[in-house]
Parts: C-alpha cells; sequence; structure tokens
C-alpha cells in the first residue's frame, strides 16, 4: 500500500514510519526539516509544511492512506500558530485527501480534547470536549479531531487516535523536560501526589496506528468516523517520574507545592507572558500543566482494544528498562 505521512521526523511519527517499511508500505513522509535518517530507511521524503495547501493538493496523489501525525505541541503559544498548524493545516489535509481520492486518513490526535478543569477517572469516548479548556493546543486539536470526524464517508474513511503521555528512547520533549527540572532542583510534586495518569510507549502507540489501518480496512463500519483512547495504566503519576529519574541517578522528588498555589503560579505567569507578548518560550508553569500534573486523567481502553484488536505489546516496566 502506497502510504502518505506527515510529521515522520518527529518521535512518534518516526516509530510509525519504521513499523510501516516493516509491513511493507511503500511511505512518503511530509515534514518542515529534513531528515536523511529516513530516506536511509527507504522513505520518500518531501519538505514542506501543512498549511501550504497548494502543496499538498499537489503532493498527495496517488496514495491510498495517510497518517496525519504533525502538529503544533507545546504548553504555551500563541492562538494563531496553534491554529494555522492544528486546525488549517488538519483541514488541507482532509481536502486533499478527498481531492486525489485517499481512501483512509488516520488521525493523532491527545485525549487533552476531553480534559477540562476535573479529574478524569476511567472515561471512554463518549466524554464530551469541555466547555472550557486551559490549553491552546488541546483546543486546537480537538477543533481539528472534530472535522477529521467529520469528515468520515464512504469515500474517505476517517479515525482519531488519542494516545496518552507518549514516552520512549527518541523522546525530545516530556522526559528531558523533567530530567532538565529535576537537576535544577525545580520540580516539585503538585497536589497530594496520588493522582493516577495513563502513559504509554511510543513502540505501542505506533503499533495502534497501523492496527487502526488494519482494521479499517477488515471493518470499516466499526471503525470509521470513530475516535479511540490509547493509554497503558493507569499508574501513579509521580511513582511513575521518580523512577524515570532513579533511571538517570537522579534523587527522587519530595517537596510538594499545593494545586491551589501551582495553579495561581501559572495564571500570573501566563498573564505576565500575554502582556509582553511573548509566545516562543517554555514558562516553567502554566494552568493546564497545574490541572495536569494534579488531577486523575486516565481512560478505558476496552473500545481499542476490541474494535482494534490492539493490545500494548510492551510492558511499562519493559519500557522503562529500555530508557
Amino acid at each position: 500500500m502506497k502510504v502518505f505521512l506527515t510529521g515522520g521526523g518527529g518521535f512518534l511519527g518516526s516509530y510509525i514510519v519504521k513499523l510501516l517499511i516493516k509491513a511493507g508500505h511503500e511511505v512518503t513522509n511530509l515534514s518542515r526539516g529534513d531528515y536523511p535518517e529516513l530516506r536511509k530507511i527507504g522513505v520518500k521524503t518531501i519538505r514542506g509544511d501543512i498549511t501550504d495547501r497548494e502543496l499538498l493538493l499537489e503532493i498527495m496523489k496517488g496514495y491510498d492512506a495517510c497518517f496525519h501525525v504533525a502538529s503544533k505541541v507545546a504548553m504555551w503559544g500563541h492562538t494563531k500558530d496553534f491554529y494555522q498548524q492544528n486546525v488549517t493545516g488538519t483541514e488541507n489535509i482532509i481536502e486533499s485527501c478527498k481531492v486525489n481520492g485517499i481512501k483512509y486518513l488516520i488521525y493523532t490526535s491527545t485525549p487533552s480534547v476531553v480534559f477540562g478543569e476535573e479529574s478524569i477517572s476511567g472515561g471512554n469516548e463518549k466524554l464530551p470536549y469541555p466547555s472550557k479548556t486551559f490549553s491552546r493546543y488541546a483546543f486546537s486539536k480537538s477543533i481539528a479531531e472534530k472535522k477529521v470526524i467529520e469528515a468520515a464517508s464512504k469515500e474517505l474513511m476517517t479515525t482519531s487516535l488519542r494516545p496518552h503521555l507518549i514516552f520512549g528512547e527518541g523522546d525530545k520533549n516530556l522526559i528531558p523536560r523533567l530530567i532538565e527540572s529535576a537537576k535544577k532542583g525545580k520540580l516539585k510534586i503538585i497536589g497530594c501526589g496520588e493522582n493516577q495518569v495513563d502513559v504509554i510507549y511510543v513502540e505501542n502507540a505506533a503499533d495502534a496506528h497501523l492496527q487502526a489501518l488494519e482494521q479499517m480496512i477488515a471493518s470499516p463500519e466499526e471503525i470509521n468516523g470513530q475516535c479511540f483512547f490509547i493509554g497503558q495504566g493507569p499508574i501513579k503519576l509521580w511513582p511513575f517520574i521518580n523512577k524515570i529519574l532513579e533511571k538517570h541517578q537522579i534523587a527522587p522528588i519530595k517537596k510538594r507545592v499545593s494545586f491551589r498555589m501551582a495553579f495561581i503560579v501559572g495564571a500570573v505567569i501566563e498573564g505576565f507572558l500575554g502582556l509582553i507578548r511573548s509566545y516562543d518560550i517554555h514558562p516553567p508553569m502554566t494552568r493546564f500543566v497545574a490541572l495536569q500534573l494534579s488531577k486523575d486523567h486516565y481512560f478505558s481502553h476496552e473500545k481499542a482494544h476490541q474494535l482494534l484488536k490492539w493490545t500494548p505489546k510492551v510492558t511499562i516496566d519493559e519500557a522503562l528498562s529500555r530508557i
């Protein structure tokens, strides 16, 4: 099968690419950067941006399936930047799939699209989008996900996967930032430290994407137009973080700060950065981060197990040993 993929140079995207090649698919990747390592394994690479509608309409000809993995991921940034990349870019992908007769579209979303202010404990795909969110990233992804699901038809079959807190070898975001903060003594337990979350090893997340394509071909009436939570858990977040730090010979985090204090600090920082129009930095705290680090957010994976025929192949303990 000929597969078009966006974001193959990124963390999750690179694992999806490798599994696609291993499965015998012919893969073309579109990324803003240059990734010669992809060419070495037989991937055709194109440098470009998903916001370039005319480019996508031209280069997405002749493919059977599309994996749309690329997005702007950040805890802080300008609303228009998130919208342009995550919403307009997804609109362009959908249109290009339709115009070029691509039959299958697998979209990489996030469980954050349903996370508002309250804990989520074992929620399933019937959870509504929240009326209020503190993440511009999550808000933009929810708009994009809705557009992907609404685009589902017999001509273009779509599905949206929501992998949660992806970790593993090659991660340049989640774990490196935790380690950097811990080394500087800036990482503190927020809240009671007993909150439970889902996580997922990157190889398992990539495998779920390929399973989504296989099952959409095998059972389109069950997969088309559906969302799926993808994760492993629940686990207690702070003991998990301390296990990661232990692997890097860093002392466990014991100092605590209340959720209320962290939330207020996040609000002050966001207000100040917005006032001076600074959107290109990584603030030490935001309201969304305070919520994520203190509240429960884990989900039922039964729908993915039943309809995608997916179960994690690598356990959390084994994954931790690999990193």
